[in-house]
């Protein structure tokens, strides 16, 4: 069976998208239903990108985690978070946010925590361990550091 000109163009545009970045399978889909593939020829491409390596989710989601984490400081929760979105398996995801140093991990987030309190306005300490540790967890960081490196840093 003869395969369309849009499956062909398809497959050569994912490939060259993957070939640059790295991708996971929901995202090239999401790319594949905006350029109005049907359904049964985005799964053939999708396994196709698997088959030829061209998508990996396990190195996907160590990038990921790696780029979320030093570049935008984002704590274990939120890349985790970001991760599930994404659809991928949980023990893709755990493997993946082993990665990250814990001894690195609490110097980002005392280094975030101390910069972000010289910018903080509060009227006495308490209120400023409040916006301290509504910060930390916006970035996505697990509350017992926080509490942890709030109580440090009145010492």
């Amino acid at each position: 069976m003869p395969e369309s000109q849009l499956y062909k163009t398809a497959l050569s545009k994912a490939m060259a998208l993957c070939s640059r970045i790295e991708y996971c399978s929901s995202d090239i889909r999401k790319k594949l239903q905006a350029w109005d593939v049907p359904s049964e020829d985005e799964n053939k491409i999708i396994n196709a990108l698997v088959k030829d390596n061209f998508i990996n989710e396990e190195r996907y989601s160590k990038a990921f985690v790696r780029d979320k984490f030093r570049h935008n400081r984002w704590g274990r929760i939120k890349i985790a978070a970001h991760l599930k979105s994404k659809g991928l398996a949980s023990e893709i995801r755990r493997s993946a946010l082993e990665e990250i140093d814990n001894e690195e991990y609490r110097k980002v987030i005392k280094s975030l925590i101390t910069a972000h309190r010289k910018t903080t306005r509060a009227k006495n300490q308490y209120d400023l361990k409040g916006k301290l540790l509504r910060f930390g967890l916006s970035k996505g960081f697990e509350s017992s550091i926080l509490y942890e490196l709030l109580n440090d840093l009145d010492d």
